[in-house]
């Protein structure tokens, strides 16, 4: 084989809810994958890497590589929380067996997962919400400065409202519906309940509320429908923002994006874009480029 074909690709994406490592040959074959539990940076650069590695061994040992293919490995790795200062910097000072190494955020992997690595933006409804880009060497950044503050459309901020329209049905502010219902029930029908649950509540936490409340809104529930519409309002300000900062193609990602597309203006549905792949795929052609001498997402 020529020095290009002998070439193996690692593709790495950690997140807050698991780790996923990927090797392919130089023709994009699937050689061997790895799965292992939560890797961002939050927990810290040792545990984040711990955690990377278990999931990379595992696709090493399912593609039965020893050290010399080992030793032909380029890895791109995104994870989350790579954006927070001095990260990248604290991750490329370990040592590695592989031939190169560069790592990214898991949105800037994402990102090229979804394009192919084009230019484009992708809005993310999960627990959070943002909207990120990659134009002409640009990082586009829409909200997503987290809950309760920021994160608007997302199943926390959906919660959230859920939760104030609940008690404020309790107390007769506005009328009483099932979803509304259901909510207080959860805290049985004690505001001071739902107060102590506050004090310890995460983004997470409210988020749980979030299918509850879409259920609701499927079934004609007008308090539902209400806070679901309002979601969806914030979610076509961040694609139309993208779009507006120039960003090419946009691509809806995320736990929600699927509830709530259909709920989304006609003019933002028409323009959004399926995804061609995901972070793993987005991880692999970072160290492609790598390769190529273009290492910038």
């Amino acid at each position: 084989m020529s020095d290009g074909e002998s070439h193996f690709y690692l593709g790495v994406d950690g997140g807050g809810t698991g780790c996923r490592a990927r090797i392919e040959d130089a023709a994009g074959a699937v050689l061997g994958q790895g799965l292992s539990g939560p890797a961002t940076t939050r927990l810290g650069v040792e545990a984040a890497w711990a955690s990377v590695r278990r999931a990379v061994d595992a696709a090493i040992e399912e593609a039965g590589f020893g050290e010399a293919e080992i030793a032909r490995i380029h890895a791109g790795i995104g994870l989350a929380g790579m954006r927070r200062k001095g990260a990248v910097e604290a991750f490329q000072a370990l040592s590695h067996p592989f031939a190169s190494i560069v790592f990214a955020s898991d949105s800037d992997t994402a990102c090229l997962g979804a394009h192919s690595g084009l230019d484009g933006a992708i809005a993310i409804a999960g627990t959070g919400s943002v909207g990120l880009g990659l134009v002409e060497g640009r990082h586009l950044r829409i909200g997503g400065y987290g809950f309760p503050i920021s994160d608007e459309g997302s199943g926390a901020d959906i919660g959230l409202n859920a939760v104030r329209a609940a008690l404020q049905g309790h107390d007769g502010r506005i009328p009483q519906s099932a979803l509304l219902t259901e909510v207080m029930r959860r805290f049985d029908d004690d505001p001071a309940e739902v107060v102590a649950w506050m004090d310890r509540a995460s983004a997470t936490d409210y988020a749980t509320f979030a299918p509850m409340v879409l259920r609701h809104a499927d079934q004609g529930d007008a308090a539902a429908r209400r806070i679901v519409q309002d979601a969806a309002a914030q979610i076509d300000m961040l694609v139309r923002t993208l779009f507006d900062q120039g960003a090419p193609r946009v691509t809806l990602l995320g736990g929600l994006s699927g509830p709530l597309e259909p709920w989304l203006s006609p003019d933002v549905r028409r323009r959004l874009k399926p995804a061609d792949g995901d972070a793993v795929d987005g991880a692999i052609i970072l160290a492609r480029r790598a390769v190529e001498g273009r290492v910038a997402p």
